[in-house]
């Protein structure tokens, strides 16, 4: 029998100039747990030397690396703070309902103990803006040739951050949201919602609450869902279930009722090797835990089990919140989204 192949290291052409990589970061005294990380980023960066890399690649490759730098750094004193996006029409003059609404679900979510994120723009952007304050709020600019100077709420604050990319810039409005308020919008608001669904549908970003407010002149929201279920479920374009991940509410009132909702037994998720394990506020019975393994076995690769901590490969994180392990199959994350109210009506 043959040898087995060595696994192929990640590494640059030149040893020597692996070599001074691994010195750079010993000197550097970076944590073991985080090293190989800070190695792979600067051997991918020297890749593009190695693979030729036009002037142009190396702009957009340094600027996009720039902008992830920075808007973690903003973000990170604020990481266990919720936060709420707001995505709506940069054009949506102050005064009329949609803006009025944007301005009071801007405070109220403030006064629940939340932070407000927003593009930074004017219209429903400036109006949640002026609503959440600036000390309450962050800004996420894009550089546009019209119609995008950062709106007066948010302009001379620390947490204004201006991109280049709209990919950078939407990395960010998606990460760092632990709920998503969709107000009437054009082009770009109906991409930002048609995107943040998949990536929930598809399991790239974790679920949280969708809320879509049909505030202003309507029918918005109502035509769009309906479009959801009479053509795209229709069609078979998606599942029936997939329209789980959002709700067309008709209030400030009942958009915040329904994110209040999404956290009251359940607090967060996370995988562990092939389960996920979703992080409650007080644990299940067990007549609910016997109900929930009947209703969503079409989901689950096994049985559900609970726990009084952090599984050991959390490494202790939240250690005073029990946990609900489930094998799902991955397979229809708008069932996970119906299993998580399952366990919020507890």
């Amino acid at each position: 029998m043959g040898r087995v192949a060595e696994p192929r290291r990640y590494q640059l052409q030149s040893e020597a100039a692996n070599r001074l990589i691994e010195q750079l970061v010993e000197t550097l005294a970076i944590p073991p747990e985080t090293r190989g990380y800070f190695s792979q980023m600067l051997i991918t960066v020297l890749k593009l030397y190695e693979d030729g890399a036009s002037t142009g690649d190396l702009k957009i490759t340094n600027t996009a690396l720039k902008e992830l730098r920075y808007s973690f750094k903003v973000f990170a004193p604020y990481a266990e703070v919720p936060k709420v996006t707001v995505f709506g029409s940069a054009r949506t003059p102050a005064g009329e309902p949609a803006s009025v609404a944007a301005v009071t679900f801007g405070r109220r979510m403030v006064e629940q103990g939340w932070m407000v994120v927003t593009g930074a723009g004017a219209g429903i952007m400036g109006a949640a803006q002026e609503g959440a304050g600036g000390e309450r709020s962050f800004g996420l600019n894009i550089r546009l040739p019209f119609e995008q100077e950062a709106n007066p709420w948010i302009a001379s604050d620390p947490k204004l951050i201006t991109f280049k990319y709209f990919f950078t810039r939407k990395l960010f409005l998606v990460k760092e949201a632990g709920a998503i308020a969709f107000f009437p919008g054009g082009f770009g608001t109906c991409d930002e919602v048609f995107e943040a669904l998949t990536l929930m549908q598809t399991g790239k970003s974790p679920i949280v609450p969708v809320v879509l407010l049909e505030v202003g002149a309507a029918p918005y929201w109502r035509t769009w869902e309906a479009f959801a279920h009479g053509t795209l479920v229709a069609q078979r374009l998606i599942d029936a279930e997939d329209t789980a991940l959002f709700r067309v509410v008709e209030s400030v009132d009942a958009a915040i009722a329904e994110i209040m909702r999404f956290y009251r037994v359940f607090h967060s998720a996370r995988i562990v090797g092939d389960n996920f394990v979703f992080r409650l506020r007080r644990p299940l019975a067990d007549a609910a835990m016997r109900e929930l393994q009947r209703r969503f076995d079409d989901i689950l690769k096994g049985p559900a089990d609970q726990a009084p901590g952090p599984l050991p490969q959390e490494g202790g994180t939240h250690p005073e919140l029990p946990r609900l392990v489930l094998p799902f199959d991955r397979s229809s994350y708008g069932r996970l989204r119906r299993l998580i109210d399952f366990v919020n009506a507890q």
